[in-house]
């Protein structure tokens, strides 16, 4: 997949594969944090997919969330948001230094 938009075909794929993902992190009261942000990058260092959930507590949607995150995290993309639950994809660098980032 490349660094642009995903087309159709591959956020169907990714969907199916995200299916039986456990969300890595959830977002509560204290919304979209520096240290829920930093737990999201630490995650994409290891894997292109994530899942997160949105709990009723949080002060913005899911839609607002994973487009907070995807303004904040370089490369990332929304692959779904089904109800409290998002989606995310950003592809492994190839370069263990952009990985950092």
């Amino acid at each position: 997949m490349s660094d642009t938009r995903l087309t159709s075909k591959e956020r169907a794929r990714l969907r199916a594969q995200a299916h039986d993902l456990e969300p890595v992190q959830h977002v509560g009261a204290g919304g979209l944090t520096p240290a829920v942000l930093r737990s999201l990058r630490e995650a994409f260092h290891t894997r292109e997919l994530l899942k997160l959930k949105v709990l009723e507590s949080a002060p913005a949607s899911a839609w607002d969330t994973a487009d907070a995150i995807v303004a904040e995290i370089d490369g990332a993309q929304v692959v779904q948001t089904i109800g409290r639950t998002v989606v995310l994809y950003r592809p492994l660098p190839d370069d263990p230094e952009e990985a950092a980032r």
